[in-house]
């Protein structure tokens, strides 16, 4: 019997993505939407303040453990940005309204940092993930995994798979795009891969044992 953890998320493709990721430690991972809990607030600067930020609200809403992703991508020759608004990044320039379909905001956000690096020499930039888990809402010592993926902007999007903007970020080693890769590449060496490598051995450390009839997890930690 798999073990639940609330994902403070209802991005259904980083859903897909972070329950195959972590599904070797037997758990499922449900979204706070599915539990009536409301999307917390993100005004912080770094994504670590986010996703604690955001792991925290679901694991007191939802009474139970809660696992949270901040991710984002950081262009070297934007200063770090979009990097936490990246999922907003048009939306907060004006150029497209709030609250439309995913889909239309990853091409407004895509087309919004086209705009911005016309004539830019530097195309360096990394994907950013950073996974917070809690075993409550107060627990005193919350996961902490991180993990980049780097590349070069592309001057236009290429490739239908993935999401946000794996479509612009090309990978050498792979001659593709993030988003011309296929789902079971990505998942092996993608920021969000390499992050919860990383957190399965912490959970699995901390917290286990995951075994569906040990009453403990994750309460009480090892």
């Amino acid at each position: 019997m798999a073990k639940p953890l609330i994902l403070a998320s209802n991005n259904a493709k980083k859903l897909h993505e972070l329950q195959a990721l972590l599904s070797p430690l037997g758990v499922s991972l449900l979204t706070q939407g599915s539990l009536g809990i409301a999307e917390a607030e993100e005004p912080h600067l770094t994504f670590i303040e986010n996703a604690l930020a955001k792991a925290r609200h679901a694991a007191r809403e939802g009474q139970g453990p809660a696992i949270a992703d901040d991710s984002g991508l950081c262009v070297a020759a934007l200063g770090g940005a979009p990097g936490v608004r990246s999922a907003r990044y048009a939306v907060d320039a004006g150029r497209i309204a709030e609250g439309l379909p995913r889909e239309q905001i990853d091409a407004a956000n895509n087309a919004w940092l086209l705009d911005q690096m016309r004539d830019q020499a530097d195309r360096r930039a990394h994907f950013t993930c950073l996974l917070v888990a809690v075993r409550h809402a107060d627990d005193p010592e919350p996961l902490i995994a991180t993990g980049h993926w780097a590349g070069t902007l592309l001057d236009a999007p290429r490739g239908a798979h993935g999401f946000g903007y794996d479509p612009l970020l090309w990978i050498d080693s792979h001659g593709a795009s993030a988003a011309e890769l296929p789902p079971e590449v990505k998942n092996a060496i993608s920021h969000r891969a390499l992050a919860c490598t990383r957190m399965r051995e912490l959970i699995a450390t901390q917290w286990g044992p995951l075994d569906a009839a040990d009453p403990r997890w994750p309460w009480q930690g090892a």
